[in-house]
């Protein structure tokens, strides 16, 4: 990757909608492709979620068409530009199309799998239904 000074997160520090992580962590394992259908423009994609951590924890990341050839359990990886949303109430880890994954040289000797933050459930409240809603009506005088 680039040369220039790197702020990197851990996994036990993320959270939802977090956006622009760096990161660099152990493919655990990745599981069978499966297809997913584009809301966007109808193609068929091929994806996978990867069970990735650090010493802090783990956390699943999806794993897109060439990814997935790319890469394999055990592999230490880099993530840049990387960010965390909710996908059924479970946080994720992405790389989308302004993010970056390469193979890492180093090592992460021990991944704390005790520590799964896919496996805690987020409850999402639909912004309208929210105490702090980001528009409010205007009052009639």
């Amino acid at each position: 990757m680039s040369s220039l000074p790197v702020d990197y997160v851990k996994v036990a520090s993320l959270k939802p909608s977090f956006q622009n992580l760096n990161l660099v962590v152990k493919i655990v394992n990745i599981s069978p492709t499966f297809v997913i259908q584009s809301k966007k423009d109808g193609k068929q994609h091929l994806a996978a979620e990867a069970l990735v951590g650090d010493e802090t924890g783990t956390i699943t990341l999806t794993l897109w068409e060439d990814h997935i050839r790319r890469f394999k359990t055990n592999d230490i990886v880099e993530l840049r530009g990387a960010y965390t949303g909710l996908f059924k109430g479970s946080l994720r880890l992405n790389v989308g199309k302004n993010g970056r994954i390469e193979k890492a040289k180093g090592r992460i000797v021990e991944v704390n799998m005790k520590n799964n933050l896919s496996e805690k459930t987020y409850i999402q409240i639909p912004w309208h239904l929210s105490e702090s809603r980001p528009f409010k009506k205007k009052r009639k005088r």
